[in-house]
């Protein structure tokens, strides 16, 4: 491997992310579930071990996250049904970006959590985050995007909070971007940004001057995704008008769809030959 296995700030890859990933970006096409023997091989390209590979897959089956069958002396692994919801979630706020006109209205939660109920809230602070909210004041989180009905699934789940959810306007556009700068660290998150859109558009030289081929290009596929991962956790993807100047987080999405791609070709073309041979190895196991 020309770089190991760490992502462009030394963070080592973790084999649970490395899993989902393969998941959600191959084996959902392959009917949505692998034999053991498959994922110790891809996993293998990421310098993970056999026993490793065995552990990570009963730890996740026992928190829920997978099923297994047994075909033969094979077990075979799928995803659950709360797995692929997270995977469904997650995947557009990673790949996508709003382009539309903005509306000029907020989404607005509100919501109140009884004193001793601390668990309760702390999750509901990470869950807002995770849907793109800003928190406004102590209990009230805002979004430039309407969200009711997603927010009305994620709180259903939260017996214990009492919540309002519902559309507002300011007084106006200097009203909105005071409020931005109220609920996010933008110049913070433009300098990660930076850092991540200038270690990408090298990387994305070196790909095009010397491509990448088999499981190197997996890997180099998987590590980019796991990169970019952590915008969608800050970045509320904010319509233009309310973007700071010298904004860089639309480039360094472009320029992330941009090297995916360029590594899909060749990170397909292993992973189906991995595939394959695995299947049939079982199959005839």
């Amino acid at each position: 491997m020309r770089n190991g296995n760490h992502s462009f700030n030394g963070e080592q890859l973790k084999p649970r992310s490395i899993v989902f990933d393969l998941f959600g970006e191959y084996i959902r096409y392959d009917g949505g579930e692998a034999p053991m023997r498959v994922l110790v091989d891809l996993l293998q390209a990421f310098e993970i071990g056999p026993d490793a590979t065995r552990v990570v897959m009963s730890r996740l089956r026992s928190e829920g996250w997978f099923d297994t069958r047994r075909v033969g002396r094979e077990s075979r692994y799928a995803l659950t049904t709360q797995a692929w919801e997270m995977l469904d979630e997650g995947r557009p706020r990673i790949f996508e970006r709003r382009r539309e006109p903005w509306s000029g209205e907020w989404c607005m939660v509100t919501y109140s959590v009884p004193e001793a109920a601390r668990q309760t809230r702390d999750r509901l602070r990470k869950r807002m985050a995770w849907l793109g909210f800003g928190p406004l004041a102590p209990s009230t989180w805002i979004c430039p995007h309407d969200k009711r009905a997603i927010v009305v699934k994620a709180l259903a789940a939260e017996p214990e909070a009492h919540f309002d959810v519902f559309m507002a306007r300011s007084l106006g556009l200097v009203q909105d971007r005071d409020m931005v700068q109220r609920c996010w660290d933008l110049e913070s998150l433009n300098q990660t940004y930076g850092q991540f859109l200038h270690a990408t558009q090298k990387r994305l030289t070196t790909f095009r001057e010397s491509p990448l081929q088999g499981a190197e290009a997996l890997v180099e596929r998987i590590r980019l995704i796991h990169d970019y991962r952590r915008f969608p956790f800050q970045d509320p993807d904010l319509p233009l008008e309310l973007l700071p100047a010298g904004w860089l987080g639309r480039q360094a999405h472009d320029v992330f769809l941009t090297a995916v791609g360029t590594l899909r070709p060749a990170a397909l073309e292993y992973y189906r030959g991995v595939f394959a041979a695995g299947r049939n190895g079982a199959n005839g196991g």
